[in-house]
């Protein structure tokens, strides 16, 4: 096994054939590019598609990459990401969602944040600095911006853009937030963040560019409820303790 990596990009992907062929090209370019031993990681979230079947076709002409295909899918936080994170060998460890809304290019800014006692950094879409080049639906910004309102009130005063999909740990904070993840879908950001602020680091919040894609797998609709109940659970319930 070659030696331990500087940086592992966890990328997990459900039902992400067509797009993510040209998302794992952009970041085999600026991996390289960059002159860092590094590492990326798909987790295959139990895709009905070939989203399996092209992340492997890429990681027989890339050494760098592996590919990790659940069963089953059962959502972007308990299930995937955990995945990668856990066998990441990475110094730093992120995970980027497959639609590359926020840019690669933006990583090396959270990955500055990490001394002392911050272990985590966390991409922003409602800072000063942050460039929405294109915006949600204004069901999608709201719905986001109340949740995480609420999130500020109950349990992370401080956070103000919690869900946004560019996250990087040391692998100290990496095993320790994310072996006991409970939360399987996409309120997972936040008991990862609860986890930290209760085991007493930093989380660093970086403004960031960012653009909406087409095609999202978050539904207002569908997902809003959700992390609303993971949030109470978080608040009142046992999770992230």
């Amino acid at each position: 096994m070659n030696a331990e990596p500087g940086l592992s990009v966890v990328v997990p992907a459900y039902d992400e054939a067509l797009r993510l062929p040209r998302t794992l090209d952009a970041m085999r370019v600026h991996l390289d590019a960059a002159g860092e031993a590094y590492e990326v990681i798909v987790v295959d979230d139990g895709s009905g598609d070939a989203t399996g079947e092209e992340a492997e076709r890429a990681a027989r002409s890339w050494p760098e990459l592996s590919v990790i295909r659940l069963a089953e899918n059962r959502g972007k936080g308990a299930a995937a990401v955990r995945a990668g994170m856990l066998v990441a060998r990475g110094t730093h460890r992120a995970f980027s969602d497959a639609d590359l809304s926020t840019p690669l290019e933006e990583l090396s800014r959270l990955r500055a944040e990490l001394t002392g006692d911050c272990h985590v950094a966390i991409a922003s879409r409602d800072l000063p600095g942050s460039n929405i080049e294109v915006h949600q639906s204004r069901l999608r910004e709201l719905s986001g911006k109340t949740y995480n309102r609420l999130l500020q009130l109950l349990l992370l005063p401080g956070i103000y853009d919690s869900q946004c999909g560019l996250k990087v740990f040391t692998a100290e904070a990496a095993v320790a937030l994310f072996t006991p993840l409970r939360t399987e879908r996409f309120g997972f950001d936040a008991e990862v963040l609860v986890r930290a602020r209760r085991g007493g680091w930093d989380v660093a919040e970086v403004p960031v560019r960012w653009r909406h894609a087409e095609a999202s797998r978050v539904s207002a609709h569908r997902d809003a409820p959700r992390m609303l109940l993971d949030l109470l659970r978080l608040r009142f319930g046992r999770a992230g303790r």
